[in-house]
């Protein structure tokens, strides 16, 4: 699907190269991918590491591109959009991954045609687990989407979302949702202190036991109340346990986390159209 196509990453920092990482093990020359950044120290490491072309020419690394993957910070995200909208056009398909940023701000800055994509990762694309959702504008094809989830599925697992307006949901849910596991695995670790285990060990647990959780739910597919179910014997220790999160309100402190950091994304996505709008190439 990219054989052949050339990706040019508009801003390298972790996230950046976390897809140049994912992209090169996954069969992609490094020859067909450039990198841009304002830190030459950094187009250097990567450059050495990956063995991947770059330049501080964002102009040039996108007229030579077939794929351009915009993982600039959102603040910036609209300037550098301004720079580099002559070279924008529906030859190219155009990828953002800029967190908060609907696909509304930037048609509102660049005012043209173009093959829009916006895609939301994780953190875990840095161990190429990343949970991903891809929305598609209105002018993107089958052959882009296919396209943006060989990329994005180097580093991962990906979900097609038809409509951009549950970006906010993907962002309250998956996007934040690493923050929440890491505050529930400290918890449990501190817990595990608590009843008498060491830091390093009780940590540990903690953390395998969250992964082989999530490695039995993807593999057999069942669904969560089920493998709970198998785990809890009557009168046993784990339903003891249940209890007292159900007492807590951990399930209903859960949804409302979700929730809030959903309204949240919506409130910035809000900000960030009127701020791309009032920084357009018509300003």
């Amino acid at each position: 699907m990219l054989q052949g196509k050339k990706i040019c990453f508009i801003g390298t920092g972790n996230m950046g190269e976390a897809l140049v990482s994912g992209l090169v093990s996954n069969s992609t020359r490094p020859e067909d991918i450039i990198c841009t950044d304002v830190r030459e120290s950094t187009l250097t490491l990567i450059g050495e590491k990956y063995q991947v072309r770059t330049t501080t020419d964002n102009q040039a690394a996108i007229q030579s591109s077939d794929i351009v993957i915009f993982a600039v910070k959102p603040q910036i995200l609209a300037l550098v959009l301004k720079e580099t909208a002559g070279c924008l056009d529906m030859s190219k398909l155009i990828i953002s991954i800029a967190a908060g940023v609907p696909l509304a701000a930037i048609e509102s800055c660049l005012n043209k045609e173009l093959r829009l994509i916006r895609v939301m990762p994780n953190i875990a694309a840095f161990v190429k687990e990343s949970a991903t959702a891809i929305a598609p504008g209105k002018n993107a094809g089958k052959e882009d989407i296919a396209m943006a989830k060989a990329i994005f599925e180097s580093v991962g697992k990906s979900v097609f979302i038809d409509e951009n307006n549950l970006m906010d949901a993907i962002t309250g849910l998956s996007g934040s949702g690493p923050a929440y596991i890491f505050l529930i695995v400290d918890a449990m670790a501190d817990a595990g202190v608590k009843m008498g285990l060491s830091r390093q060990d009780a940590l540990f647990l903690s953390m395998q036991t969250v992964l082989g959780s999530a490695k039995v739910l993807l593999e057999t597919k069942e669904h969560p109340g089920q493998l709970k179910d198998r785990v809890t014997s009557p009168g046993g220790t784990a339903i003891a346990g249940i209890h007292t999160l159900e007492k807590g309100g951990l399930r209903t402190t859960l949804i409302n986390a979700v929730e809030a950091a959903t309204n949240r994304s919506k409130e910035l996505g809000q900000l960030m159209i009127k701020h791309f709008a009032e920084n357009g190439l018509n300003k």
